[in-house]
This record gives structure tokens, sequence and C-alpha cells, in this order.
């Protein structure tokens, strides 16, 4: 996976997001957290390669484990999982994806909510991947790898930055034709429990958590300026309905006397005094 930058690599273009960074045609300069994220899984891969007992031990503890309920909960794994590559395609696929699409994500959020929004994206896919073989949906199995949060930053990218193109076998497509090609070819994948059928619940939940995270800002907007209006509303509803029944007290008291309220419309009427003299006040 690479990328190609189009007329977003002139000074004056801006993403249609606030405050996005500007793009240039170059190699992205690793930013810090995306540096470190690199050499952690680089060197694990590396020390496990080149010292075969240290890989199985490091691999047996750190992986994220279906096969064993006690395994299954070691909270630690959700995280661990992601720094653990089964083979070079798959580190060179997934660290290349981190370098591409990694630093603009850095700089646009900054290191500490980019790091927490990649390894979310993770933990979403290991979680996802567990309630699947938790229900039997798929069997029990180990996974290992970067993907899901690899693929969580391909799906913002597209949300964020629609103008990237990514190399894919060396042939550019928009990124956002790239995104919906995986979420499709990952979701019948799963339905039909293929041989990668775990890992690619994992790709598809990391997906879907890089889309969330970037729309959830804007749909909770939405949703609090919904919930202001129905209370609104009921507000006005409630006031229209307590002016008819004070109207209607008022009424009562000009025919009957006031000695002839109820004990709940004395309380009506003592509490709408009370807040017009409060109004007054103010």
């Amino acid at each position: 996976m690479g990328l190609y930058d189009r007329d977003y690599t002139q000074e004056n273009f801006q993403s249609q997001f606030r405050h996005a960074p500007q793009m240039r045609i170059h190699f992205p300069r690793p930013s810090s957290a995306v540096g470190y994220l690199l050499i952690i899984n680089l060197a694990i891969f590396g020390i496990a390669l080149i010292v075969p007992p240290f890989g199985a031990a490091i691999y047996g503890l750190f992986q994220l484990d279906a096969t064993s309920v006690p395994r299954a909960l070691q909270l630690w794994r959700l995280i661990t999982y992601q720094f653990l590559h089964a083979s070079l395609t798959h580190i060179l696929f997934n660290m290349l994806g981190l370098y591409f699409l990694g630093p603009t994500l850095e700089r646009h959020w900054g290191s500490n909510r980019f790091l927490k929004f990649y390894l979310g994206c993770g933990v979403a896919g290991g979680i996802f991947y567990l309630l699947l073989v938790t229900i039997g949906f798929l069997p029990a199995g180990v996974m290992v790898g970067a993907s899901g949060a690899i693929l969580g930053m391909l799906a913002a990218c597209a949300i964020l930055f629609p103008h990237f193109v990514v190399f894919l076998l060396f042939f550019p497509i928009p990124i956002r034709v790239a995104a919906v090609a995986f979420t499709i070819f990952y979701l019948f994948a799963v339905i039909g429990r293929g041989a990668n059928a775990g890992g690619d619940a994992a790709h598809l939940a990391g997906m879907v958590t890089g889309a969330v995270y970037v729309f959830w800002p804007k749909w909770r907007g939405q949703l609090k300026s919904k919930a202001d209006s129905k209370r609104w509303q009921q507000q006005m509803r409630n006031q229209h309905n307590l002016q008819v029944e004070l109207d209607r007290i008022l009424e009562k008291v000009h025919q009957q006397g006031i000695s002839s309220l109820t004990r709940k419309e004395k309380k009506i009427l003592k509490e709408a005094t009370r807040a017009e003299q409060m109004r007054g006040k103010l």
C-alpha cells in the first residue's frame, strides 16, 4: 500500500475537514508515534525471527488466543497481539500502511490522540473476533497483526482526506474506492467463513471503528441538537398546558370564589404566583 498525492499537494489546498494538514509530494517523514510503532513492530519481528525460542515465548504470551477461556480473558493481549506478525509479507504490508497513512493522521490529531485511535481500532478488531468465537460463528484460534489498526486508519483517511490515492499491487486507486472495496470483501469473507475469517473480522471491525471515530463528533452534535429541540418543544407544551389549567382555575375563582378550589388547584395557583413574582424580580 502506498500513497500518491493529487491536487492536495498544492500549498493552497485544504481538506474539507477543519485543521487538516496540507499535503506535499514526498515520502512522509515518520512522526513520533508512528516512528516508535514502526521500530517496536520491526524489532519484535526481527528478534523473533533471529531467536526462535524467544519468538515462541513472546507469541505464546502475547498473541490473541481464543482457544482457551483464561487466555482469552487476558485483556493485555488485545493490545500486544497488534505488535506480532505471522510472516514477512504480513508485517511488510502492515508497516507500509502505517508508514504512509499514520503520519498524516498523527499530525492531524496529535500523537496522543492518534495512538489511542490506532490501538483502539486494533482492540475493536480483537474484541469482534473473540465475540464471533464466543457465539460459535467462527472456530477458536489465535490471531496476530496490526491489520485492524491499519484498516482503521484507511477508513479514517478515506473520510478525512478523500483525495488520497493508494497503490494496491502498483495500481493507483482512490482511497474511498479502496475503503469500500475492502469493506465489501471483508464482509463477504466473514459471512462466508473463509480461511482467514478471523483476521478479516478484525479488519472489518477496525474499519468500522475508524469510520465511527471520525463521524462521531458530527453525530453527537446532531443527537444533542435533536435532544435539545425535543426538550424545548416539551417545555413549550408544558407551559401551554399549565397556562390552560391556570386560566381555568382563575375563571373558577372568578365565578365560585377561592374557597371552591381543590387542594391541587390551590397548589397550582400558588406555584404560578411564585413563578410570576420571580420573573418580576429578574
